[in-house]
């Protein structure tokens, strides 16, 4: 059984869910109508069960290339066959921003480029993550209503289709300039519209025309363009427009290390990736974005839930709710034999005080570059730095939200001091009324139990918590959070240290694996998220070569899309879930910050 490799996908979405197609043009993952909801298509996490909908040439050999239009995020994959070229147009129709009446179809035009070509397609929708294996009826000779217990979806085509014990089948000659098209939507009744080659194009061009908009809006011009782009592009594609959610990734349990069990469920939205991400989408310009998810945000913190984990949660999901629990999916093999697959994530029951860093700095942010909070926010602030000022000296699960005994960890106090600083720069800026006497006094407390208590001064390094001679990525954030000047001794000596243990030909590992006990089975590849970090502090502490050097590695272990899942293993494969935000946001910001301080 031959898998097709995490990197070989591109993405497609209508700014509510997304579908990952496959190189050899197979749609493997498609959850509909929401990123969280239970999966169509998912035979990226078992081949027999999960369901798909492939498009395949049927003579000859066949290889295969894929690209996005320009600028857009319609894409294509092109079938090289020895009797012509096959190619396939995959999208997700978005009309325009707020668009109440929302139409979800998944769009699939078949065109023959060059030769006569046969071609077949199979739809084999397995709902549920495939525990439901749906009827297929008829409607007429080109529509067909696929129906099971959770779902009822309606395809329609511009060729004949043929139901065929629950799947939908097709196979056509295309002469040279003709094409066929296919439409997948999920259905309230069996009113289901007949599938138009006139509709279809305009579409297809509006759509197009959209994306195109929508990143003229960016204001990076510098010498990666091509790339920061594209992950801006990525950025808004995991966005849930109608709540301004932008979740971590599209999948579940693609594995961090092949066969091994840490898998997890991404498709929510992390207090962690929120000071990141609204600092990528002000870099860019993208104002309207950035207010629509400092809203989200804001209601996150007027919830006021506690239950011993304190006012915030670690992620939650697209409507801003604690997720259901974690679950294992025992009837999935996983992706090459990687069990378990997860929905839900546990992490949300964990205490990480980082959070409240996070989601201070992200807001500081906003106030600094956009518009500005509201009274009601800053009451909401106030009382949630009340509680962390009280809790900040607690151990936790760290940014990493180990499965293990909680620990104080250096990045947890690290970005509960950015939440203090923060609330006192933004008092300060706006005249706001706190209590700056008793903000400042714990902000300098935590800084000094930091200097006292992390720095290892055999190691002169910054370890990973208190009374571990482990290191930590994590520690690169102290330059760019303005804890320490990047030119700083300790800071330079713990990043001469973190290169000699944590990175690897430009890739860093999170953690000592070897050192930790982090409560998991098996090791993990290397972080791309601390990849992009690696780069931003050589950028900042002046090495601006080899700044630049590690950077275009980076960019080598891109897919063929320029995309990038979380990890990339030691032998350059890419692992765990994708695409995911973070490491996307991350090279927005090493990029953009790399630019200018090379002039």
């Amino acid at each position: 059984m031959t898998w097709t490799p995490i990197s070989d996908h591109g993405i497609v979405g209508d700014l509510r869910t997304a579908a990952l197609v496959a190189l050899d043009g197979t749609v493997d993952w498609f959850c509909a109508p929401r990123f969280d909801s239970p999966s169509i298509f998912a035979s990226v996490l078992d081949q027999d069960r999960g369901g798909s909908w492939t498009i395949e040439p049927i003579d000859g050999t066949v290889t295969t290339r894929q690209f996005y239009v320009p600028e857009s995020a319609v894409l294509v994959t092109r079938f090289h066959t020895d009797d012509g070229l096959l190619e396939v147009h995959d999208f997700m129709p978005v009309l325009g921003h707020h668009d109440d009446e929302h139409r979800q179809r998944l769009v699939r035009r078949v065109t023959s480029v060059r030769g006569e070509v046969r071609f077949r397609t199979r739809i084999a929708a397995r709902p549920d993550y495939g525990r439901e294996y749906p009827a297929a009826r008829a409607v007429d000779e080109r529509s067909v209503v696929i129906a099971s217990g959770s779902a009822r979806l309606g395809l329609s085509a511009t060729i004949d289709l043929e139901a065929s014990d629950g799947d939908v089948v097709a196979e056509t000659v295309l002469q040279p300039g003709q094409s066929a098209l296919f439409v997948l939507e999920p259905l309230a009744d069996d009113d289901l519209a007949p599938c138009d080659d006139h509709d279809t194009t305009a579409l297809y061009d509006t759509t197009v025309r959209f994306w195109r908009d929508w990143i003229e809006q960016s204001t990076y011009r510098g010498r990666w363009r091509e790339m920061v782009e594209r992950s801006a592009i990525t950025l808004k594609l995991l966005t849930h427009e109608p709540s301004g959610a932008v979740v971590a990734a599209a999948t579940t349990s693609l594995p961090e290390a092949i066969g091994g069990a840490r898998n997890w469920d991404y498709r929510f939205v992390w207090m962690r990736d929120a000071g990141f991400t609204l600092y990528a989408l002000l870099r860019l310009g993208f104002t309207a974005e950035a207010a629509s998810f400092v809203r989200w945000l804001s209601e996150r913190i007027g919830d006021d839930q506690d239950g011993g984990l304190g006012p915030l949660r670690v992620l939650y999901d697209i409507d801003g709710n604690v997720p259901d629990d974690e679950q294992e999916l025992d009837h999935l093999s996983g992706y090459r034999d990687s069990a378990p697959v997860r929905v839900g994530n546990a992490a949300a029951g964990q205490l990480q005080l980082d959070i409240y860093g996070e989601l201070i700095d992200s807001i500081y942010l906003f106030n600094k570059y956009g518009p500005g909070i509201s009274a009601d926010a800053w009451s909401d602030m106030t009382r949630v730095v009340g509680w962390l000022m009280e809790h900040w000296d607690q151990p936790d699960a760290g940014m990493w939200e180990i499965r293990d005994e909680p620990r104080h960890h250096t990045t947890s106090r690290l970005m509960a001091w950015v939440a203090v600083e923060r609330m006192i720069r933004i008092a300060r800026q706006r005249g706001l009324p706190g209590d700056l006497e008793a903000w400042s006094q714990v902000r300098d407390e935590i800084y000094e139990r930091i200097m006292a208590t992390a720095w290892d001064e055999d190691l002169k390094a910054f370890v990973q918590h208190e009374g571990s001679d482990a290191l930590d990525a994590g520690v690169l954030l102290m330059p760019m959070v303005k804890f320490l000047a990047p030119n700083d001794p300790r800071f330079r000596h713990t990043l001469e240290a973190i290169e000699e243990r944590l990175v690897t030909d430009s890739l860093v590992f999170r953690y000592d694996q070897d050192s930790l006990h982090d409560g998991l089975h098996g090791q993990e590849g290397t972080f791309s998220l601390c990849s992009f970090w690696y780069v931003e502090a050589l950028t900042r502490a002046g090495r601006l070569e080899d700044a630049r050097l590690s950077l275009e590695k980076m960019f080598t272990y891109a897919n063929h899309l320029g995309l990038y899942a979380e990890q990339v293993g030691l032998d350059g494969l890419q692992l765990g879930n994708f695409p995911q935000a973070f490491t996307h946001l991350a090279l927005i910001s090493a990029a953009t910050n790399l630019d200018r301080a090379l002039g």
